[in-house]
């Protein structure tokens, strides 16, 4: 057992003080907006740092270059894309449609002063060129999100999807429409979880 959320999350990943400081602050500020609108599920806030903090930065882990262009789709209360960007990734876009949700990203990122761009759009009205990687937690299908981000793919763009248990039924609809390379990763917070790795998406 970890005594303290800076143990838990350094047991995975490395993470400085400087950038726990700045979590604590996100992690402040949900909980205080939690109370006005629902950020995340209500059932997760009595282990936010594992279920929601820890399995974001779990990305760390994929991505070695922190120079890299990355795409946050639908998302919420910006996990894993503002964790991230205060993990110190500089190229980090969120794409939000819930212009409430986009206010309280745009607050976390205010009080943690993190440069970080925040899109008040659908997915499929991304305004971000050149995308290297894609990365979504609890937004939708796979199918679904390769639809909404099809006009946006090249062969150089990767992307990174935390899944639940069901991704393998996800993936047998997506191949009924699409080819692509996934290697799967189970996820460090949740036995049944997955980070899948997807490149060269193509329709059929």
């Amino acid at each position: 057992m970890h005594n303290s959320p800076f143990e838990l999350l350094n047991s995975h990943i490395s993470v400085s003080p400087e950038v726990f400081e700045r979590l604590k602050l996100y992690h402040n500020t949900l909980i205080k907006w939690q109370e006005k609108i629902n950020l995340v599920s209500k059932d997760t806030l009595s282990d936010v740092w594992q279920r929601h903090f820890l399995d974001s930065l779990q990305l760390i882990n994929f991505i070695e270059d922190k120079n890299k262009i990355i795409v946050d789709l639908g998302s919420g209360a910006g996990f894993p894309g503002m964790a991230l960007a205060i993990a110190g990734y500089k190229n980090i876009h969120l794409l939000e449609s819930d212009s409430r949700k986009v206010a309280f990203l745009r607050e976390v990122a205010r009080i943690t002063e993190t440069k970080i761009s925040i899109h008040n759009c659908r997915i499929e009205n991304n305004p971000v060129a050149d995308v290297d990687i894609f990365i979504s937690r609890a937004c939708a299908s796979l199918e679904k999100l390769f639809s909404l981000i099809e006009k946006s793919v090249t062969h150089e763009t990767t992307c990174l999807f935390h899944k639940g248990k069901n991704y393998s039924i996800e993936n047998e609809n997506a191949l009924l429409h699409y080819r692509y390379d996934m290697n799967v990763t189970p996820s460090v917070v949740d036995s049944h979880g997955v980070v899948l790795k997807i490149a060269n998406i193509r329709r059929v």
